[in-house]
């Protein structure tokens, strides 16, 4: 635990330098998360460290190798950069920087061509990749259009589906309003019924004199009519005969005593009624 605490406090003055180090509770888990940050940073620091001089020892490699091709320019050719014209130095700028945005090591050939087909290989890439994504642009379009024409009709749907509510309510309303008056018409005319009917009970009103009494009345009067019918027909053939005195004045008084008889049955039903 000292150990760690001790490492971790040189490393906060490494990281803070001449700023003091902010107060923190100093406890396991504290001492722990500090002390893997500092593991991680010296890490990273060798790391960084590592590859900067992996950098110098590059670029010292690169100085001189220009150096050993400035002399070979120098004492073979007789060249140098003061004695290079304007456009040849403009050229050799040119090729510089091409080199450095290449990332190639040097200005041959034979790195440059590698270098020009890998950026070849990835402009196709991209052009293929542009090409897929313009068609899953035109699809979404269409499918976006599609959507907006079903997302306008719905909307007219739900515009005339709320207006036909709006009538089918104002409909329903006004047929419970109807129904609320006929409810109420009809307990008006129940209640007038039932005065009506204690009025007439109160009267001592004879209930034969009813109408419907009196419709009864007038059913069997019907009946019994129909049952007249028949006998007058028995009596038509015997009305076109010639006169039989004896005969005619059995069948006449037959015929009577029949008459009679339904007549007094009709007489004792009107009474009784």
């Amino acid at each position: 635990m000292c150990e760690k605490i001790t490492k971790v406090n040189s490393w906060l003055s490494a990281v803070f330098g001449d700023q003091p180090v902010p107060h923190f509770e100093v406890n396991t888990r504290t001492v722990d998360i500090l002390y893997q940050l500092a593991q991680a940073s010296e890490a990273r620091c060798s790391d960084t460290a590592l590859h900067v001089e992996d950098l110098k020892q590059k670029a010292s490699e690169y100085q001189a190798e220009g150096a050993h091709l400035q002399d070979v320019l120098l004492q073979g050719v007789g060249l140098s950069c003061a004695s290079l014209s304007k456009p040849a130095s403009d050229y050799l700028s040119a090729l510089v920087d091409t080199a450095m945005v290449l990332g190639v090591r040097d200005t041959s050939l034979g790195s440059f061509m590698p270098a020009v087909n890998n950026l070849t290989n990835q402009l196709l890439e991209a052009e293929k990749s542009n090409r897929r994504i313009e068609r899953e642009l035109r699809a979404v379009r269409k499918r976006l259009g599609s959507t907006l024409v079903l997302r306008s009709n719905l909307q007219e749907d739900i515009n005339k589906a709320v207006k036909s509510q709006g009538v089918e309510s104002a409909k329903a309303e006004e047929r419970l309003l109807n129904m609320d008056f006929v409810t109420a018409k009809a307990k008006e005319l129940d209640n007038r019924r039932q005065r009506a009917e204690a009025q007439l009970e109160s009267r001592n009103m004879d209930k034969s004199i009813t109408h419907q009494a009196i419709m009864q009345l007038s059913e069997e009067v019907t009946t019994l009519k129909q049952e007249t019918i028949p006998l007058k027909k028995k009596l038509e053939p015997y009305m076109d005969l010639s006169p039989s005195p004896s005969l005619a004045q059995v069948k006449i008084e037959e015929a009577k005593r029949e008459l009679a008889a339904l007549d007094s049955q009709l007489e004792i039903n009107m009474e009784f009624k």
